[in-house]
């Protein structure tokens, strides 16, 4: 036991080694996020609101799935309205997220379609998944 508390001790002291200064200290993340704000056209509450947003409610729409597939949670009526509930939240923070970036909703879809097109072309296939050409994001 003596071993473990001490391999997580030392796992705990790497961690920090490894964490930004914003990730630690308030101090730095209020300078963080300041400076952001200050110097671009990113509205930095709205993007943290959309960021914390879209993860939690992609997690719960995740949630309904895997248990779904994995836990015998009925594919009824029930579970597609409350998945359809839980994409409608993260469409309020993706709309969110194009806010804080002024972006056009529209054209983030039509810049999707346009890099998903480069990369498979008309039909997907693994490889061009897995292989991606210089410049693919």
């Amino acid at each position: 036991m003596e071993n473990a508390e001490k391999f997580f001790e030392t796992y705990c002291d790497f961690v920090t080694k490894v964490t930004s200064d914003p990730s630690l200290n308030i101090e730095d993340l209020k300078k963080s996020l300041d400076s952001i704000q200050d110097n671009s056209v990113i509205d930095v509450s709205r993007l943290l609101t959309a960021a914390l947003g879209l993860g939690s409610e992609t997690g719960e729409f995740v949630e309904i799935v895997k248990k779904m597939v994995l836990q015998g949670k009925p594919a009824d009526e029930d579970n597609i309205f409350h998945m359809k509930r839980e994409l409608g939240d993260v469409m309020w923070y993706w709309v969110t997220a194009c806010m804080a970036l002024d972006l056009n909703p529209v054209e983030v879809i039509a810049e999707n379609q346009k890099k998903l097109e480069a990369r498979y072309g008309e039909q997907f296939t693994v490889n061009q998944s897995e292989v991606r050409v210089e410049g693919d994001l």
